[in-house]
């Protein structure tokens, strides 16, 4: 999911954006897993924070070795530039007992306000896991800025999954 600082923006509204390609993603991958890995910290288990930091999530998972993956579902934006009052976590939930004592590596596409990783990485220390985090992007001002991050922007990002609309299958074509 993108995120964005500028909340009286609306969908129709132009505004500079920072725009993720597919061969950005890989790179930034890569470089992520090898920040991770250059720290030191080996992760036991890999969660991703649903659903913008899946895909990313996956490919360190990859990149380390890791095998055990889990993911969390949260909502705290709603669309470009509305947010709920407060992050949310909707079902199905990750299954706690899987983490006691384990080293956890929390993947997320941006920390924006960081309040929703705020909230799983609380969530997951909680529930007895050692937690560091990761994100392709962070923006000013966010209360919990990533253990790991590849870039720092201000703008509106796009990313490539989430750039074009859901398909519809009653408009009869296929849009790439």
């Amino acid at each position: 999911m993108s995120h964005s600082s500028e909340s009286d923006a609306s969908e129709k509204t132009t505004f500079e954006r920072e725009v993720l390609t597919w061969d950005d993603f890989g790179t930034a991958s890569r470089e992520l897993a090898f920040q991770v890995s250059k720290s030191e910290f080996m992760p036991d288990v890999v969660v991703a924070i649903a659903r913008g930091g899946l895909l990313l999530a996956g490919g360190i998972a990859y990149a380390l070795g890791v095998k055990s993956c889990g993911a969390v579902n949260a909502e705290f934006y709603t669309g470009v530039g509305t947010r709920l009052p407060e992050p949310i976590m909707l079902p199905p939930l990750l299954d706690e007992a899987s983490i006691v004592g384990k080293k956890v590596l929390l993947v997320d596409d941006v920390s924006d306000s960081g309040r929703t990783l705020a909230m799983v990485v609380q969530l997951l220390e909680l529930g007895g896991a050692e937690v560091r985090t990761v994100c392709l992007y962070s923006k000013p001002g966010t209360v919990l800025e990533p253990t790991y991050t590849w870039r720092r922007t201000p703008l509106w990002i796009t990313f490539p999954w989430s750039a074009l609309p859901p398909v519809e299958l009653d408009s009869g074509e296929f849009e790439l």
